[in-house]
Parts: C-alpha cells; sequence; structure tokens
C-alpha cells in the first residue's frame, strides 16, 4: 500500500512508519514539527519507500497519486502544563489539529477511497466512573475544563470520522490509546512513566503526588502499534481500544521503576496539586481487540522499561 501517515515525526507516528516500511509499504509522512522530533525519523532519510513533507494538516492538504490508507496521528499530547509542546500551551493548535485536521484528512480519503484510521486516545472518557472503560462508556468529561482542548478535539474527531464513514461511505475505523511508552517518547509528556524513569536514572528520589493510589495502565508501544495495524488491515469501523489492561497504582508503578533501574534513592510524597486535571483511574477494557483483531499486549512492565532505558539515558548523556 501506499500510505500517508500524519504526525510521522511523533514518538507514536515514527514508531507507525517504521512498522509499516517494514511490512513493504511506501509511506508518505507529514508533520509541522510543532510537537514531532526530526530526529525520530532522521534514520529514515535516504529510504526510496519514505517520502516527507513539512505541513500543518489543519490546512488545506494536497497528495499526488495513489493513497491507498491515511493515519492521522497529528496533535499535541503532553498533558504537561510545562513543556511547551503540551497541549495547555497548545489549545487552538490542539482543537485544529483534531478538527480541521481530521476534516481534511477525511477529504483527502474521500477523494482517494483510502482507509482512514483515526489515532483518539483514553481522554475522550475523562475521569471515568467505570472500570475498566469499555468503547460503549460514554465518558464523564468536562467541556470547558483545562484538559478539554484534547479530549473535546479527539471526541469532535470521532464524530466527524463516523459521519464521513456513514454518509460519504469513507472505510474509516477509530483507536483509542491508552498510556504508552518505549523510546522516542517526550521525556518531557509530563506523564508519569517519564517523570518516574528519568528520575530513577538520575539517581533520584521519585515524586509520588498524593497517596499514590491513582492509577494507570501502561502499554509498549511495539504492542501497540501492532493493535494498530491489524486494526488498520481489518475491516472494523467503530472505536477500539488499545492498552494494556495491567492496572496499577502510581506507588506500585514507582516502586517497580525503582527496582528495575536498582535506584535506592526511595520515593518522596508530594500534595496532589494537579487532582484537578488527572484521572484517577484509566484501565482499558480490551475485548473487542481480543475478539476483532485477536490483540493483545505482550510486553510485560519490566521488559518494556528495559528496553526504554538506554533511549532515556542517551538523551539525559548517560549512555
Amino acid at each position: 500500500m501506499r500510505v500517508l501517515i500524519t504526525g510521522a515525526a511523533g514518538f507514536l507516528g515514527s514508531h507507525l512508519c517504521d512498522r509499516l516500511l517494514a511490512d513493504g509499504h511506501e509511506i508518505i509522512g507529514m508533520d509541522n514539527f510543532i510537537t514531532g522530533n526530526p530526529d525520530n525519523i532522521a534514520h529514515l532519510a535516504g529510504n526510496e519507500n519514505f517520502s516527507f513533507y513539512k505541513r500543518d494538516i489543519s490546512n488545506y492538504i494536497f497528495v499526488t497519486g495513489k493513497v491507498d490508507a491515511i493515519l492521522h496521528f497529528a496533535s499535541p499530547a503532553s498533558p504537561n502544563p510545562q513543556s511547551k509542546s503540551g497541549y495547555f500551551n497548545l489549545p487552538i493548535q490542539t482543537m485544529k489539529a483534531g478538527a480541521l485536521g481530521t476534516h481534511n484528512c477525511l477529504g483527502v480519503a474521500r477523494i482517494h477511497n483510502s482507509r482512514f484510521l483515526l489515532a483518539s486516545t483514553s481522554e475522550i472518557y475523562g475521569d471515568p466512573e467505570v472500570h475498566p472503560q469499555a468503547e460503549t462508556y460514554p465518558g464523564n468529561v468536562d467541556p470547558v475544563g483545562e484538559r478539554a482542548v484534547y479530549d473535546e478535539a479527539k471526541r469532535f474527531a470521532e464524530s466527524l470520522t463516523m459521519a464521513y464513514h456513514r454518509f460519504h461511505k469513507v472505510n474509516t475505523s477509530i483507536v483509542r490509546i491508552f498510556n504508552t511508552y518505549g523510546p522516542r517518547m517526550d521525556m518531557e509528556d509530563g506523564r508519569a512513566l517519564p517523570n518516574l524513569l528519568k528520575q530513577a536514572l538520575l539517581g533520584e528520589p521519585l515524586t509520588v503526588y498524593g497517596n499514590g493510589s491513582q492509577t494507570r495502565s501502561f502499554c509498549y508501544v511495539d504492542d501497540l502499534v501492532d493493535g494498530i495495524v491489524k486494526l488498520l488491515y481489518s475491516e472494523e469501523h467503530k472505536p477500539v481500544n488499545i492498552g494494556n489492561p495491567v492496572e496499577m497504582s502510581i506507588l506500585q508503578f514507582a516502586e517497580a521503576i525503582n527496582k528495575i533501574t536498582g535506584n535506592k534513592a526511595g520515593i518522596v510524597y508530594k500534595e496532589n496539586a494537579r487532582s484537578a486535571r488527572d484521572p484517577q483511574r484509566r484501565q482499558p477494557n480490551i475485548t473487542r481487540a481480543k475478539q476483532i483483531l485477536n490483540w493483545e499486549p505482550k510486553v510485560d512492565l519490566e521488559e518494556g522499561i528495559r528496553n526504554t532505558i538506554p533511549f532515556f539515558k542517551q538523551k539525559l548523556g548517560l549512555a
């Protein structure tokens, strides 16, 4: 296939480029580098099956030649309010990527009769009151809250994608992505894993907010990419959760990070100043992924962390 990937220089987009190139496809990458990193795709320079265009997909985009599939992964995604590339500091760009960007990509899919896959997020469930979260759960969201620019952009993108499927008969699919980690992730992402792993590798005590009872589930990037590719190759149109259903508290996670890295500095507790922003629990129900895609994660936490450590050490100057 000839595949267009938006957000190709991002954490997930670059891994998808690698996987689909390995599967024998031709890749057209697009990114405007607001949050994407050119280093993530530098190794693809000179690959005859990879071409790249610096584009802001919230503006009109045009692709010559056939396009068999489109994977729309362009969007700020970091919840870190201190990060210049986080959606708190790029609110308009985030909304545009979800609304105008999705509209433009769906237009290309309609013209070329392409398979279209939207990267959505577990954030569309908000601060959930149902655990684990299944695709039928409509969510507990605040459309005017601080995080709304991201989750409402993705909720709109899902609605627009289904509208194009129902009205224009575009062959669409939607993946709802849960917490993912691995090489090339943004170390200033603001999520628990990069924060804690960075502290551990520097020999610092790990910061746990509140009593650490809030939970997350962590999926290694190779597992996630495998699920996304299986969804791309399927004929499924309704949203599918892709993530690791193993739920653990942040305190348990911090203890595991210290054990894996051999960090002896321990854990410090701080007041949970971000409680209004952060969901307290997040865990995917992956029943549909198992049934429809025959997919479930294979990489356990220790293996995934050990695979990620060399990248973090390199970025921290410890390699």
